[in-house]
């Protein structure tokens, strides 16, 4: 089966529970696969980047394989304000946040209660120079073990929504997206908006952040932040030290 998110935001969870760990989240019309279901629950997987997770049943709508294959082929829609609306035509509201995809509007089959949207929309591929502008709309943001908007946000959340808003894709997870790309051997090497890796004590990859002009760096610790960055890791001026520790540079587009 198939199915697409009818609300704003919903938790993507490890298992079939309320009470699991929160790995991710699903945005408004977010298209996926349904793998299973056990009970209230439904073990899915992300068309946009294959992530899986389980998602309560009652919060999602069933579309046709014939729309979900449609939705997979379109060019991606997003909304491109912190915050908007979507209404139907008996005025209710629903809003959405940043990144939300709208794709859904131009067929006419998927029937997510009528809605309309007038917001502003972005799609297509950006220039990398974009990247960073984009990256400033989530400054501040607070971090959010598995979120992926304004309003909550983990590193690898936020890196792969500001690389998406721009027409980019990357994977979910920091150790994931440390995949992607071409490594490069010096921050001199680097541009505003390639990537910055950063690894624990046993060599796993935990944590990313989007490079900046002039050694500095935005990243999620706490919340969306800018801190300067060197051949050592992630300089945190407020505490006076080194918080992270640089593995690897990595140049996606």
């Amino acid at each position: 089966m198939f199915a697409i998110c009818n609300l704003a935001i919903i938790p993507l969870r490890a298992e079939p529970s309320d009470r699991s760990e929160i790995v991710s989240q699903v945005l408004f019309g977010e298209h996926f696969e349904i793998l299973e279901t056990q009970n209230q629950w439904s073990r899915i997987k992300l068309q946009y980047d294959n992530y899986e997770g389980w998602v309560d049943s009652k919060q999602y709508q069933i579309i046709s394989e014939k729309s979900f294959e449609s939705l997979s082929k379109d060019a991606i829609i997003l909304n491109s304000d912190l915050v908007e609306y979507v209404t139907n035509p008996s005025n209710i509201l629903l809003p959405i946040p940043l990144g939300s995809s709208l794709s859904f509007l131009h067929h006419s089959e998927i029937n997510i209660e009528n809605f309309a949207f007038e917001g502003m929309k972005i799609s297509g591929v950006k220039l990398k120079s974009d990247l960073i502008t984009t990256a400033f709309m989530y400054l501040n943001a607070p971090y959010l073990w598995g979120g992926k908007t304004p309003f909550g946000i983990d590193c690898s959340g936020f890196t792969q929504m500001v690389y998406k808003l721009n027409g980019y894709r990357l994977l979910r997870d920091a150790s994931q997206q440390s995949t992607q790309g071409e490594a490069l051997s010096f921050i001199e090497e680097s541009e505003p908006g390639d990537l910055a890796f950063f690894d624990n004590e046993e060599g796993k990859i935990i944590h990313v952040g989007i490079i900046m002009d002039n050694n500095y760096i935005i990243h999620v610790s706490g919340k969306v932040r800018i801190d300067r960055l060197d051949h050592l890791g992630i300089y945190n001026a407020q505490v006076n030290r080194h918080t992270h520790r640089l593995r690897v540079i990595k140049k996606i587009i």
